[in-house]
């Protein structure tokens, strides 16, 4: 009998959001294997989702887009992974890049899948099934290792004193940690996944009325957006995008009724922390595999449109200059299913 393997590399250098969808599977594989040796290689801005994971023994952060930038700094990563001496590589990201530095990393198992850019790479292919969501098809990727975890796993996020301290300060401080309170996240990298600010403003005005305290949540990219959606709300809102880290924001959002959302990674960090989602999607569509995945979540989609989805990812403008996926879902649509989603809760 072949010994078990012992140390392990995850590779996923994505959106955070892809980030936070490969956490099940670094939990099944320490589930597993208690006594291995994880590693995960990810990009800066998932450092602080990552570094407090008890699965995790090592953290690697490439800067691919900053300090890492170039063939140099790949070759140094390279030779770094080559000296870790890992017995199997699991690379989720289906990126030429990914599956270079598997491939560089000298190890004898590089586990991917059959979507990758450089599967040729691989050693191990695993099917990408269209029908699953992300994370149950990266757990797909322990087969391989005789693995078959349960689906349905959610990720996990583990806080410090320091996170839940900061965000009962600033709640305090804004008045709001005796109020109900309903965040929403009006930002996304791309601008077909963004739901019109004006509806944002006009939402968080009704929910206010309502007698909630509304909180716009997300990175500080995003604080143009959330300072327009407060400055035409016509009530007061209470603007946390870009002030909290990402555990600090999980945790806000784990203090939250309900997260208000575009298909952008708040949506999958209030899922971790099992506060309900509404996700409103556009460009994208739940059949991607990438919903909101939690048991009482609900997405808000226009299902009639032909041209849904238009990519993977959405894109910076509408290809057939519309943008009716976004501008056909109205206001009262997504507040009729907001004070459902806040009655059944309570009723719970």
């Amino acid at each position: 009998m072949s010994p078990l393997p012992s140390k392990f590399l995850i590779i996923q250098t994505a959106f955070i959001g892809d980030v936070i969808l490969t956490l099940p599977t670094l939990q099944a594989l320490k589930q597993h294997f208690p006594d291995s040796e994880i590693d995960f290689l990810a990009i800066p801005a998932a450092q602080n989702l990552l570094e407090t994971h008890p699965a995790l023994s090592r953290l690697l952060v490439y800067d691919k887009h900053g300090a890492d930038r170039g063939v140099a700094a790949f070759l140094r990563l390279a030779h770094t992974l080559r000296r870790r001496r890992y017995d199997a590589v699991i690379a989720p990201h289906r990126s030429l890049r990914s599956a270079l530095l598997a491939w560089r990393s000298g190890s004898r198992r590089r586990i991917g899948f059959d979507r990758s850019a450089g599967r040729f790479l691989l050693s191990e292919v695993v099917p990408y099934p269209p029908n699953l969501h992300e994370i149950d098809r990266n757990l797909r990727l322990l087969a391989p290792l005789g693995l078959d975890p349960e689906a349905g796993r959610l990720p996990e996020i583990h806080f410090t004193r320091e996170d839940h301290t900061a965000v009962n300060f600033w709640m305090e401080q804004q008045g709001i940690s005796r109020l109900r309170r309903i965040c929403l996240a009006p930002g996304s990298v791309w601008a077909t996944k963004r739901w019109l600010p004006e509806r944002f403003a006009e939402l968080a005005g009704r929910l206010t009325h309502e007698g909630y305290a509304v909180v716009l949540v997300g990175g500080a990219a995003y604080q143009e957006i959330t300072r327009q959606v407060a400055k035409t709300a016509g009530a007061p809102l209470y603007n946390a995008a870009g002030r909290f880290t990402l555990r600090q924001s999980a945790a806000l959002l784990q203090a939250a009724d309900l997260l208000i959302s575009n298909d952008s990674a708040p949506m999958h960090l209030a899922v971790a922390v099992k506060t309900p989602v509404l996700a409103i999607f556009g460009a994208t569509a739940p059949a991607l595999g990438f919903y909101p995945y939690g048991e009482h979540d609900r997405v808000i989609e226009d299902k009639q449109l032909a041209c849904r989805p238009c990519g993977s990812h959405g894109g910076h403008k509408c290809p057939i200059g519309s943008f009716d996926c976004m501008r056909n879902i109205s206001v009262e649509n997504v507040f009729k299913q907001t004070l459902e989603m806040l009655d059944k809760a309570d009723v719970e």
